[in-house]
């Protein structure tokens, strides 16, 4: 038996990375799984990969209509929603003094819009014991040059978590956050940046993070899988932080 047979959950971005790997393991582990995202040829090989229980959904979580579709899509086929991985994420480093208003609302309609209404929408759907698992980043606490709106959205996923929690306690749904590190996926290279620049920061971070390594999207699925199992019943509100003690120490 799986951790979570006959669960049903939803990840958002869940083509690649931390998406792809928690949404393998949760499969791993029993639910049924509805990945999202933008890429069809993605989401078509991630359905490939993973190979049971699980499918894909194409959409945009910065466009309010795509997240109607999907919650829709959702209830009439499965009738609820147990987890929400609300993973989906953008962000390209740009400097601050040159951010156009257009990357602005890129971020900001992906990152926090998206995010939050994708919660709001699914979470019609949550019965008691519903676990939703939102995705952060160290960045809201530490300052890198070139990801001030970047770093500003993962701020408010944080503060969303406590609020979603106090709001949704009374129906015992709950509400947690991961802020990831350095974490070993392609999404570094998909924001552009170049083998070199990217060997150049992981030195530099390795150098200061207690277990001297990036992690890796698979020990990220683990932490949202704890969040997410009865195992876990009395947290809500927190903020997991997966950085091998960059930020703790």
């Amino acid at each position: 038996m799986g951790k979570l047979d006959g669960k049903i959950a939803v990840v958002t971005g869940g083509s690649a990375g931390m998406g792809f790997a928690t949404a393998k393991l949760f499969v791993e582990e029993g639910a049924t799984v509805i990945i999202t995202g933008r890429d069809q040829t993605a989401l078509d090989s991630a359905v490939l990969n993973i190979g049971r229980n699980v499918e894909a959904f194409r959409g945009d979580i910065a466009r309010m209509a795509d997240i109607e579709t999907l919650r829709a899509h959702v209830e009439k086929r499965y009738g609820r929603v147990d987890i929400l991985f609300a993973n989906a994420g953008t962000g390209k480093p740009h400097p601050f003094e040159r951010t156009t208003e257009e990357e602005f609302d890129l971020v900001v309609d992906t990152n926090l819009k998206g995010t939050f209404f994708t919660v709001q929408k699914l979470a019609s759907l949550m019965a008691a014991g519903g676990s939703v698992v939102l995705n952060g980043s160290v960045q809201s606490i530490k300052g890198f040059p070139g990801f001030a709106v970047y770093a500003a959205t993962k701020a408010a996923i944080r503060s969303l978590a406590r609020t979603m929690t106090a709001e949704l306690s009374a129906r015992v749904i709950r509400v947690n956050a991961i802020a990831p590190g350095v974490i070993d996926t392609d999404l570094i290279r998909k924001v552009g940046l170049s083998e070199e620049q990217i060997a150049a920061f992981n030195k530099q971070a390795h150098a200061q993070i207690p277990l001297a390594r990036s992690g890796s999207a698979d020990e990220v699925a683990k932490v949202v899988l704890f969040l997410a199992l009865d195992e876990a019943s009395y947290v809500s509100g927190v903020e997991l932080t997966i950085d091998g003690g960059w930020t703790q120490v």
